[in-house]
C-alpha cells in the first residue's frame, strides 16, 4: 500500500504507511536530532505540524513508559526514511509503529527525507498532508486552516492547574514540602522534564493555564514565574503577553523559547517567522556577556526581531552563532531574562542546564 506526502506547493512524495490510517495535515518541519524521537512526538511546541526526522532510522531503541514528555502525542504526522519494525533497548514496550497506530497518529516512511529537507530549506516550510488517497489529501489540504492562523497554545495548555511532586502532577491545593521555593509556571505548552529539573533543584512547581490572569497566579504567593515554551506565533497571544506585562517587576521571571517571545512582546519588541526555524540538538548559542558558547537543543519556528527591541527596556544577551537571531533577552529594571532554547534538554545536550540553578538562586535571593 503506498502513502504520499502532498506540499501546498504541489510537490508530492511516495511512500509506505506508518501508524495509524487516516490523513494528517499541519505544516511540515524538520528535526535533525539523531535521537529522542519519543520525546519530540510528546512535546506540545509540534502541535499542528508534521515532522520530519532527518536522521535515517527511527525507532530503534523503541518506547517506554519514562521518556513521555506530555500526556499525548503532539505532532499532527510523522515522516521518517526508516522506521525500526524490532526496536533493541531494555527499557523498550513497544515500536514506534505500535505508538503511532494506538493513539492514532498518522506517518509515512520509505521517503526520501534527504530531498524533503532540501526542499523546505529552499521554499520554508510549508502546509501539508500525509496520506493514502491522493486526491481525498489535497481536498483535506485546502479546506485546512493555515498554521500561522491557529492559536495552538490553548488547545495544549492544562485545562486545570496543578502541583508537581515526587511522583509527578499532584493537585494544586496539595502543600509544598519544607525547604522548597513556589514556582507558578504559565503553561503555553510545556514539557514535564522542564518540571522534573525545576524539582531537582528545590522548587515547589504550580501550573497554571495559559487562560490564568496575574492575580490568579500571584495569589498562590510564587517566589517567581515561569514563562512556558509552546506551539505558534507569540503575536497571536495577547492576552498572555498582558498578562506577562501584568507579572513584571512582581516576581521574579525566566522564560524559556516562547516564553522569550512572550517577554519581548511584554516589552514592546516584535517577533518574526523563521523561513525554516530551529529544530534540533546542535544549535550553537554565543552569551554576548561572557563570551561562553553553549550547544543548545532548539525547536521554534519564530524569533525576536532585535530593531524592536530599540528603544524598550529589552536588551538582547545571547545570539545564535548559525545565522545570528535572538537566543536570550533581559529585562532592564526588572528581574526578568529568557532565552530561546531548551535548557532542559529532552533531548539534547547538557550545557545549558545551569540555567535552572540560576534561576532559582534569583528566586530564593529575591
Amino acid at each position: 500500500m503506498k502513502r504520499y506526502l502532498y506540499l501546498s506547493d504541489g510537490a508530492t512524495y511516495v511512500g509506505q504507511p506508518l501508524g495509524a490510517d487516516g490523513e494528517a495535515v499541519g505544516e511540515v518541519v524538520f528535526n535533525t536530532g539523531m535521537t529522542g524521537y519519543q520525546e519530540i512526538l510528546t512535546d506540545p511546541s509540534y502541535a499542528g505540524q508534521i515532522v520530519l526526522f532527518t536522521y535515517p532510522l527511527i525507532g530503534n531503541y523503541g518506547i517506554n513508559e519514562d521518556d513521555f514528555e506530555s500526556d499525548r502525542i503532539q505532532p499532527a504526522g510523522l515522516i521518517v526514511r526508516e522506521a525500526c519494525d524490532v526496536p533493541s533497548n531494555w527499557r523498550a514496550t513497544k515500536s514506534l509503529h505500535q505508538l503511532l497506530e494506538e493513539r492514532g497518529t498518522v506517518g509515512i516512511q520509505g521517503v526520501d527525507t534527504r530531498a524533503i529537507t532540501k526542499h523546505i530549506r529552499t521554499g520554508g516550510v510549508s502546509m501539508g498532508v500525509v496520506c493514502s488517497d491522493l486526491d481525498a489529501g489535497k481536498a483535506a489540504l485546502d479546506k485546512a486552516q493555515l498554521y500561522d492562523d491557529e492559536d495552538f497554545v490553548f488547545g495544549v495548555t492544562t485545562a486545570e492547574g496543578y502541583k508537581w511532586g515526587p511522583e509527578g502532577k499532584e493537585p494544586l491545593d496539595t502543600a509544598d514540602e519544607t525547604g522548597r521555593v513556589r514556582l507558578a509556571v504559565i503553561d503555553c505548552g510545556l514539557k514535564f522534564n522542564i518540571l522534573r529539573r525545576f524539582y531537582r533543584w528545590g522548587c515547589s512547581p504550580r501550573v497554571f493555564p495559559a487562560t490564568a490572569t496575574a492575580d490568579e497566579i500571584l495569589a498562590s504567593d510564587p517566589a517567581g514565574v515561569l514563562l512556558s515554551p509552546g506551539p505558534g506565533d507569540p503575536r497571536r497571544l495577547g492576552s498572555v503577553v498582558e498578562t506577562v506585562k501584568s507579572l513584571l517587576g512582581e516576581r521574579p521571571i525566566f522564560g524559556i523559547c516562547l516564553g522569550n517571545q512572550l517577554l519581548c512582546h511584554a516589552v514592546g519588541g516584535s517577533t518574526y517567522k523563521l523561513k525554516f526555524g530551529h529544530r534540533g540538538a546542535n544549535h550553537p548559542v554565543k552569551d554576548l556577556v561572557t563570551g561562553k558558547v553553549t550547544i543548545t537543543s532548539q525547536n521554534h519556528g519564530y524569533a525576536v526581531d532585535p530593531s524592536s527591541l530599540e528603544g524598550t527596556d529589552g536588551e538582547v544577551t545571547q545570539i545564535n552563532l548559525n545565522d545570528g537571531t535572538v537566543e536570550g533577552i533581559q529585562i532592564r529594571g526588572k528581574d526578568a531574562s529568557s532565552i530561546q532554547y531548551h535548557p532542559e534538554a529532552a533531548p539534547g545536550p547538557w550545557d545549558s542546564r545551569p540555567y535552572f540553578g540560576e534561576f532559582v538562586r534569583r528566586m530564593r535571593a529575591g
